[in-house]
């Protein structure tokens, strides 16, 4: 699990800069290449796939989870304004339980969005092995 870790770290970072899945994969595919042989692939690819939630939550988190956070963001500014404007210590308890779930519902679609890429590379790379002939 740790050096599956080290590649969805790796994965993570691609998904900072700004650029098409395609060449993510691309940067990627290079790098797992010269450390990875085919069986370690395989290996890698068959955790990842075991770990993998595979539940309609997890889909919609990882393909909007910026959208599913909105309304916990939402509450916690709305109970900061009431809290503030009505001077009400109670509304003050909306935006300590709904900023840390905003901040773990993005997270938690950040590492499914970085696994699928290094699935996607995996399976890049098997299919590149798979027909030599056939490179884009």
């Amino acid at each position: 699990m740790a050096q599956l870790e080290k590649y969805i770290r790796m994965a993570e970072d691609e998904l900072t800069e700004y650029s098409s899945d395609a060449r993510k994969i691309e940067k990627l595919r290079r790098k797992f290449a010269l450390a990875l042989n085919y069986d370690q692939q395989q290996k890698l690819k068959a955790e990842l796939l075991e770990d993998m939630p595979t539940g309609f939550f997890a889909r919609l988190l990882e393909d909007n989870r910026q959208s599913v956070a909105l309304p916990f963001w939402g509450i916690a500014g709305l109970g900061l304004l009431f809290g503030i404007s009505l001077q009400q210590p109670l509304d003050f308890l909306a935006p300590a339980i709904a900023i840390p779930a905003a901040i773990q519902v993005q997270r938690w679609g950040w590492k499914l969005e970085a696994k699928r890429l290094v699935l996607k590379t995996f399976d890049e790379l098997e299919e590149r092995i798979k027909n030599p002939d056939k490179i884009k």
